[in-house]
């Protein structure tokens, strides 16, 4: 049950397929490293229908083509593209994107996701609501989106508001690279398996018998696994708590301006890059996480941002500075955190009456 392929001839961007009693889905644009497109999600929906139905398919495996990772992210240039001539390809793709990850998180069969590699945005949508959740040694997890006048959406901001102490908002805001054992840290995954081993996990998922429950494959995963919980970002939890704890972009600053640290004035470094609005609305969206009751309501609040990011100048500055010229060196409006406004901010958290994001 493939995908039509774009040329003939050409295999799709996305092959989904049974093996044994195993529904394979495998994101297969490696030269993008699997950046995901619009029909690219839409064939993961069709997929999960067609193995959901299925009682021979006991288990979901999402992974990745090529050696560089699972996923990069969504299409970002496709976006931005869209963002420039205001057509309206966010407020699709979002809608259908953030929708499925909501679907993902709440699968019926057990759902296994190789976050081998890179794992950034829209791949983190894909792989970190399912119930099982394998990195390696070569993962590189992150949530970069607000480098690109962005915030981590795709329900990062549920995933990150559910870290111990402040690191969620840490890894949210500086957009910093975790490691397996940090993601295992952060609960952004569940265990650490060695990608020289991942071929003989797959062999034996594929082998699972009807009905195997949840416990059963977890059980079959952590056969294989190191046993890590913790990397290095861990060891600094207690310096990570006293910087983030603030709800105001202004006093984090201030807290690692007064620390004085090298550290403190690395993580300043890395903030000075970002968005002043990107990080502003991570931050409230990171808070307002926090008390959210659900996933789903998170990513409702989500695309009601997203929308605001899609028809912003700072998002198109910073797929340029990032993904189109590459110069780095985005100019952000406004340009300093003091400079954005309640009611700048206002904006990414009104309701939008009949575009709602809404669930089935």
């Amino acid at each position: 049950m493939s995908t039509a392929a774009h040329v003939s001839g050409a295999e799709p961007d996305l092959i989904a397929r049974r093996e044994g009693s195993a529904g394979i889905i495998r994101l297969n644009r490696p030269k993008t490293i699997n950046a995901v497109t619009l029909e690219m999600f839409r064939d993961v929906d069709k997929a999960l229908d067609v193995f959901e139905a299925d009682p021979d398919v006991s288990v979901i495996l999402l992974e990745g083509a090529g050696e560089r990772g699972l996923c990069a992210g969504g299409d970002i240039r496709a976006l931005w593209e869209s963002s420039k001539v205001k057509g309206d390809l966010g407020k699709i793709l979002w809608r259908e994107e953030y929708i499925l990850n909501a679907r993902i998180a709440k699968f019926p069969k057990p759902y296994v996701a190789f976050m081998d590699g890179i794992v950034m945005g829209g791949g983190v949508g894909l792989s970190a609501h399912s119930s099982h959740r394998v990195v390696t040694e070569k993962t590189k997890l992150a949530m970069p989106e607000v480098g690109l006048g962005f915030f981590p959406d795709v329900g990062g901001t549920w995933l990150l508001s559910h870290a111990p102490g402040e690191i969620g908002t840490y890894f949210g805001l500086t957009g910093q690279t975790m490691n397996g054992p940090d993601a295992i840290y952060a609960r952004f995954a569940d265990a650490v398996v060695p990608s020289s081993k991942l071929p003989a996990l797959r062999e034996v998922l594929t082998k699972v018998r009807p009905g195997t429950t949840s416990a059963e494959v977890k059980a079959l995963i952590d056969g294989f696994a190191t046993g890590e919980t913790s990397g290095p970002v861990a060891a600094m939890q207690p310096t990570i708590d006293a910087w983030f704890a603030h709800d105001r972009m202004e006093d984090i600053i201030d807290a690692l301006q007064r620390d004085g640290s090298e550290l403190a004035a690395a993580t300043l470094k890395t903030l000075n890059e970002k968005s002043p609005r990107g990080m502003v609305v991570t931050l409230k969206l990171l808070r307002l996480a926090r008390a959210a009751a659900s996933l789903e309501e998170c990513l409702v609040r989500a695309y009601r941002a997203a929308l605001q990011v899609f028809a912003s100048d700072d998002f198109r500055e910073g797929v340029r500075a990032a993904v189109i010229d590459k110069d780095r060196k985005p100019k952000w409006s406004p340009p300093r955190i003091e400079d954005v406004t309640p009611e700048m901010a206002a904006r990414y958290f009104a309701e939008i009456g009949a575009d709602e994001l809404k669930f089935s």
